[in-house]
Parts: C-alpha cells; structure tokens; sequence
C-alpha cells in the first residue's frame, strides 16, 4: 500500500554553515542537538564572530543525553533556549520570524514530523530555499493527515492506522508541506473489512 519514490516526500540533507548569512537562527528537537553542536563547532572553526549572531532553541526530550544539552549551554552563542513543549517553540519562531532582518539564516533538526512544522512556518514568511537548511534525524514516526474528516495523527509509526474518525487508513508516502503531514486514505474503502496486516515501518 505504501508508495516510493513519490516527488512530494522531503529530501534533506546534513546541515552545512552558511557563510552568507548575517544572522543565524538554529532550531532542535531532541537528538537534533547533535547535528546543532556539529554546526557550532564548525563555526568556530570558519567564522568564529558568527556565533555572537547565533541563537540556538531546543526542545529537549528523553533522547536527548545530559552531556548534549552541557554542550549546548557552553557554546559561546548569542542566545540559548531551552522549551518544553514544540508548540511553545513554533509560536516564538513564528513571531521571531515575523521580526527577522535581512540575511537571517535558519538551521533545523530533529524528527521529521518536527521539522515539517518548523518548515511549515518558514514557508509563510517566504522563506528562500538558500535561506534554510534541515536535517532529519531521531525517529521516523510520521505526522498523518486524514483525507475524510481532515483531522491529524501524530507520532504515527504504523503502515495503517486508525483515525479519531473510526475510519482505518494507510498511510501515504505523498507528503504535504502545507499541511506539514502525510496523507492518510481509507484502506478498506473498496473491500469493507479488509484490510492488510499492520505493521509498525516507521520507527
């Protein structure tokens, strides 16, 4: 049921120092830390005055080592932010954004689901390709949109799951940026009842 090699699904690659950014706004969500400190440590090795133009916020979670969050602290940055929640960290980003000054660059790590929101955000402020770079890593569990009732799954793990709608769906490889999730569809629509063995493929 599920279908590769489909265009819409993100690509991502590991993060890399822009040198023609001004302004540098890194965000982490748990083991995304670690891509973060790689990024530090490069600067400090090819444009050392960026850090005090560098502000880094994370959303800690139980994968996320105590040395890693130690690190982070030490790091000589303009700003570090410790949130408890994603979405406290989506509402800031949203108005940092809206407040951002010309050549501001923005870093983004951690679960996919994660950085789909951040990316989300990014998109509504225009901004550029060359103005954001993202690395995946932790889990792989997917955030599903259902295409009947329109309602989201998070930390979805399984080829199939079932909806708040009562409905049992696949999920898709199609990939939403607007809506930042997967796209679930009905898996017995056409054969009430049946439906394939579920299976947990994103882990």
């Amino acid at each position: 049921m599920l279908i590769t090699g489909i265009r819409s699904k993100p690509v991502y690659a590991p993060l890399q120092v822009d040198l023609q950014g001004r302004y540098h706004l890194m965000v982490g969500h748990g083991v995304g830390a670690t891509p973060l400190l790689r990024l530090l440590s490069d600067f400090r090795t090819t444009q050392p005055d960026a850090l005090t133009r560098t502000r880094v916020w994370y959303v800690a979670d139980a994968q996320v080592s105590q040395g890693s969050a130690d690190a982070l602290r030490a790091t000589n940055i303009a700003e570090l932010r410790s949130f408890t929640g994603v979405d406290v960290l989506l509402a800031d980003l949203t108005a940092a954004l809206d407040q951002a000054l010309m050549g501001t660059r923005l870093y983004v790590s951690g679960p996919e689901s994660f950085m789909g929101l951040v990316m989300r955000i990014a998109q509504q402020f225009n901004l550029a390709p060359d103005e954001v770079r993202a690395e995946e890593c932790g889990t792989m569990a997917r955030r599903v949109h259902c295409i009947h009732c329109r309602a989201t799954i998070e930390n979805v793990r399984t080829n199939i799951v079932e909806c708040s709608c009562g409905r049992w769906i696949v999920v898709r490889d199609h990939y939403s940026r607007r809506l930042a999730a997967y796209m679930g569809v009905m898996v017995d629509a056409e054969a009430p009842g049946e439906r394939p063995e579920i299976k947990e493929v994103f882990l």
